[in-house]
This record gives C-alpha cells, sequence and structure tokens, in this order.
C-alpha cells in the first residue's frame, strides 16, 4: 500500500535484517532492507524513507558515515540508530550526528515496533 510508512533498514548481518524486516512488515510497514553503507546510500532517496534504521558497527562506510551523509543530505530523516555496543560514547556521537534513538541489540521485534511507532507519531496510547 501506498499509505504504509517506508523504513530503510541497514544492517550487515542478514539474519537480523530477515528479522527485523519481518517484524516491521508484519506491523505495517514497508521496508528496504540494506546489507551495507554502499547500498544503504544508494537506496536513501528512491524512495526516501520516512525512518532509518541503522546498525553502526559495519565494514566501511559504517553507520557513523552514513548518519553524517543524512545529516548532510536529509536533515530531516528521523535516525534509530541500533548496535551491540552502545555505550556512553558511542550514543553521544550517534546523537551528535542526527540520531533520535537508540536500541541495543539483541533486539525483541515487539520493542523495535513500539519505538518505530514513536518515533513516527503512531505511538498508540493505552490505558495503563
Amino acid at each position: 500500500m501506498s499509505s504504509a510508512k517506508h523504513i530503510l533498514l541497514v544492517d550487515d548481518e542478514p539474519q537480523i535484517v530477515r528479522y527485523l524486516k519481518k517484524a516491521l512488515e508484519e506491523a505495517g510497514y514497508s521496508v528496504t532492507a540494506a546489507t551495507s553503507g554502499k547500498h544503504a546510500l544508494a537506496s536513501l532517496r528512491t524512495p526516501v524513507p520516512d525512518l532509518l534504521i541503522l546498525d553502526l558497527n559495519m565494514p566501511p562506510p559504517d553507520g557513523f558515515d552514513l548518519l553524517k551523509a543524512v545529516r548532510t543530505d536529509l536533515p530531516y530523516l528521523r535516525t534509530l540508530v541500533i548496535s551491540g555496543y552502545l555505550d556512553g560514547a558511542l550514543l553521544k556521537a550517534a546523537t551528535l550526528l542526527g540520531a533520535v534513538a537508540t536500541l541495543e541489540k539483541p533486539i525483541v521485534a515487539e520493542a523495535l515496533v513500539a519505538k518505530v511507532r514513536e518515533m513516527l507519531g503512531e505511538a498508540r496510547k493505552s490505558a495503563s
């Protein structure tokens, strides 16, 4: 459907890409997956995604290189950084480069979908 929000998912681990892509598609999102920084750069403009989900630790160009490119070329693009190595210094660096939110691996599908909905302004109100 053309009304589905489009997400660009970038991670160099194919099994993680499959898992996250499936979870996001089941939640109703259109997902383009890229398994390298080079592929991600080529996928950033056609179509421009509503959200970028990006692993930091990849072969060059890595997640930091992609964040720099996005901040320069698409500064309005919301970015969710995922990583198994989210220490304070990396989080601060990712935030300074434009990341809006972070999730630490291993990622639970429900937590990912909730974070994506929040970032896209689709958070569902619940009676708690």
